[in-house]
């Protein structure tokens, strides 16, 4: 017998709670609030891991043609001038200090020109393997500008970084024959 009335206030319980619908909407937004706030979260990451990458490469193409002219060699340019350069073409909305490693090499021919991956085994960048030799005029160069990317999102870090310490490496890469200067 109580038994029974257990089971009947129980019913009656479920069956009031199934009909009443104050508040329904703030637990729906509350079911659908998180997927939703992560998956804007990411895309506006991802948005600006894109948006990095072309002002990166914008930014290397303007500063590698100093390379090609040989204005960048007249000037005695060292690797630092180089990567201030690139900062200064870069748009201000990109921290840029500390973040930027180049790769300068010349090659005999454009068949030589090799690139090696500059992710060592510990999942950071191997900076110490990069050179700088802007070359001289009629000299085969390949210039690398390295931008290190820390991904914020949670979770996005684990499918989108290819550096340790959830970060993203953006490459701009370009080969050149020097002009004559």
């Amino acid at each position: 017998m109580v038994l029974q009335g257990k089971h009947k206030r129980f019913t009656s319980f479920l069956g009031r709670f199934r009909q009443a619908r104050k508040g329904a909407t703030a637990v729906e937004f509350a079911l659908i609030a998180s997927p939703f706030f992560f998956l804007l979260f990411a895309i506006i990451e991802i948005t600006m891991v894109f948006f990095t990458s072309t002002a990166l490469e914008h930014a290397s193409s303007e500063v590698a043609r100093k390379v090609r002219t040989g204005e960048l060699q007249s000037a005695g340019a060292s690797n630092a001038d180089f990567v201030n350069q690139v900062c200064a073409e870069m748009s201000s909305l990109i921290a840029c200090s500390g973040n930027i490693n180049v790769d300068i090499r010349t090659f005999v021919d454009f068949g030589d020109v090799t690139t090696s991956n500059p992710i060592g085994v510990d999942g950071n960048l191997d900076a110490n393997s990069f050179q700088f030799d802007p070359g001289n005029a009629g000299d085969i160069v390949l210039v690398r500008v390295f931008y290190s990317w820390k991904l914020n999102t949670p979770m996005i870090g684990s499918v989108f970084s290819n550096l340790s310490g959830n970060k993203r490496l953006i490459i701009s890469s370009m080969a050149f024959r020097n002009e004559p200067f």
